[in-house]
Order: C-alpha cells, then structure tokens, then sequence
C-alpha cells in the first residue's frame, strides 16, 4: 500500500545523485569544474532525451567568478548554452555537462566588488514542474517547509541543515526558456535526490531514495 503524506516520514534534501553513463569521466569533469563536494554519481545508461526537467544553480559573489566557473567548465568538455551576460536580475550563464545536465552559474551583482574566486555561496537543484502550487502542497505533505513562494512561478524550500544543496520548484515551460533549450524531453530525469525520510517519487517523476543517516 502507497504511503501517504500524513503517515510517510518527513523528508529533507540530504543529496543529489546525478545518473551518468561514465562515472569515471564525470568525476573528472565536475572536479575540474570545482562541484564535485555538491553532488554524487551513479552509473546507468536509463534512455533520456531532450530536457530533463531540472537545473542545478549556483550562486557566487560576482561577474568574474560567473565567468571563471563558465570557463572552466568549457575548458573541461562542457557546451555552453548561454554566454555569461548582464541582465535586469543580475550577470550569469548556463552550461551542459558532457553528461547532460544542466548547470546555472549566476550572480546578482552587476559589478565585481574583489577578485575573481571559487567560492561557491548557493546551490540550488531547480526542479522544472507543470504545478508549482500542488507539487509544492506535495512537498509540504512530506514534511518540507516553504521558505520562499510567488504564486504558482516559484517555490523554495528551507534546507533543515540536512545537506548542501536546496531545493526549489519552478515551471517546466519557464525553466527550459530560461536554460536556452526546448522543454521537450522524453526517458529518465537521470536524477537521484537523497531522502532523510522515505523513498517516493514525485508528481513529476523525480525520484526521491532514502539515504542512510
């Protein structure tokens, strides 16, 4: 019998687990790339095409550190879907992963206020939902707690200090055009999120797996 959110343990973020087909060579990527404390690998060679619903963002202290992040990640075999630039929010860029996924390098400071560095202030996992209102009310039902909410656009949890990464929810159409690519995705998400609570999948389709504490 399914468990339901009133007798299913709470859960909170513990870890993000990425799918890939080459551990070996992603390891070597996201080292490079200056993440590799952020995130785990699993092998599988799950089918995905196309989107796959989520981002990873991070957030830094300027323009100089946007764009030595960007760099570096080029350098180490990523594409890079949008050139770092200046906008009305602020300076980032986006790159895909010779994996696959899709990260967000951003700041909101237009001006730099010191040196260029690899320090990393914020990382979000960005989920890409087609209800951000139920899947957020989902969440709740879990046992997370909302931090931030606009409407039916956004919604971000608070992390409970269970691990390094927070989780927010944004509109799948909204994040693909924000990302630069079309939102049509078929397959796997090729995503793991480490529960401290049970195993579940979501309303759209992210998998959740108990993680020892």
């Amino acid at each position: 019998m399914a468990i339901t959110a009133s007798s299913a343990a709470p859960a909170t973020l513990a870890s993000v687990t990425l799918e890939v087909a080459d551990p070996g060579a992603a390891r070597s990527f996201y080292s490079a790339f200056g993440v590799d404390g952020y995130i785990r690998l699993r092998s599988s060679d799950a089918p995905s095409t196309g989107f796959r619903g989520f981002t990873l963002a991070l957030t830094v202290s300027g323009p100089a550190t946007v764009d030595g992040f960007v760099a570096a990640a080029a350098d180490a075999g990523a594409t890079v879907l949008k050139p770092a630039t200046k906008s009305l929010w602020g300076y980032g860029g986006v790159v895909r992963a010779p994996d696959g996924t899709i990260w967000k390098i951003a700041t909101s400071a237009k001006k730099d206020t010191g040196p260029a560095n690899r320090d990393i202030d914020e990382v979000v996992l960005l989920l890409g939902v087609e209800d951000v209102k139920a899947t957020k009310q989902f969440y709740v039902g879990r046992g997370l707690t909302v931090a931030k909410s606009f409407g039916g656009k956004y919604a971000e949890f608070a992390t409970g200090g269970s691990g390094p990464v927070k989780l927010a929810l944004y509109k799948h159409r909204a994040l693909a055009k924000d990302l630069g690519v079309t939102p049509d995705g078929t397959g796997s998400h090729r995503i793991v999120i480490g529960s401290t609570g049970d195993s579940f999948i979501d309303p759209d389709g992210f998998a959740w797996e108990a993680v020892q504490s």
